[in-house]
């Protein structure tokens, strides 16, 4: 599928706590890898959340696959897909890896596909969410048979990075144009680091536009820094919040 462009100038949000990033200008064509760059506290979730239109900026422009934001916040959310998103796509611990997949599987065919597809034979409908699900795994990198007890491992059973492909292939499911990544470094590894940003890659070089959160860009992927702003950012907890306001499409 297809990816977006992404552009945005002098993008800003400002919360109950001052602003949560501001003065942010971004241009990326389809297809890129964009890396969201700072020190935690700094904004990095909430301006990913506002590019996917899950937030709603209160200063400046951006667009994103010729929807304005923050205007067609809807528009945005049809065709994006957060991933790894504490407070916003955290995974159930208790579930193993084979029941988020069916899931999720189950919602997408339920909301996000046409009349159309909901009235197929049952038959293909099954065999529609099984090609998702097998297609989204392959593209997040993650195998279950190699787990340990495969798909029947419980999430609290996952190492990080097993955690953070499963977390990208729910958001593969629905096969948006555009993916953002929370976190993606966070407690990684240099070796995990270095096999979590050829995933994405490969993703981009596929088509879909990645945008990913980082404490460190690499140098091949557009980027774009946040930095602490003067007044005390928004919290983690705000950033649900207002995520919750906008809705998870």
């Amino acid at each position: 599928m297809d990816g977006v462009t992404v552009t945005a100038e002098g993008f800003g949000l400002k919360g109950p706590r001052g602003w949560a990033f501001r003065g942010i200008d971004l241009a990326a064509e389809s297809g890129a890898l964009i890396a969201v760059e700072g020190p935690s506290g700094s904004g990095r979730t909430s301006l990913l959340l506002a590019l996917t239109g899950r937030m709603k900026a209160t200063e400046g422009t951006a667009t994103v696959g010729g929807a304005r934001l923050p205007k067609q916040l809807a528009a945005v959310r049809r065709f994006s897909a957060p991933a790894n998103v504490a407070g916003v796509t955290d995974l159930d611990p208790a579930l193993t890896v084979g029941e988020h997949l069916r899931e999720r599987a189950l919602l997408q065919r339920r909301f996000g596909d046409s009349v159309r597809a909901l009235l197929r034979p049952r038959e293909e409908r099954t065999a529609e969410a099984r090609l998702r699900i097998d297609t989204a795994l392959s593209a997040a990198g993650l195998a279950p048979e190699a787990l340990p007890k495969g798909a029947r491992t419980a999430v609290r059973d996952l190492e990080r990075l097993e955690a953070l492909r499963l977390s990208i292939a729910l958001a593969l499911i629905g096969r948006p144009r555009l993916l953002a990544v929370d976190d993606l470094d966070l407690k990684l590894s240099d070796a995990e680091r270095t096999e979590a940003w050829a995933q994405l890659r490969s993703l981009a070089a596929a088509g879909t536009t990645v945008v990913a959160v980082c404490s460190e860009a690499p140098e091949d992927a557009v980027t774009v820094s946040t930095r602490p702003a003067d007044e005390k950012d928004e919290t983690s907890e705000e950033t649900t919040d207002a995520f919750a306001e906008t809705g998870r499409a």
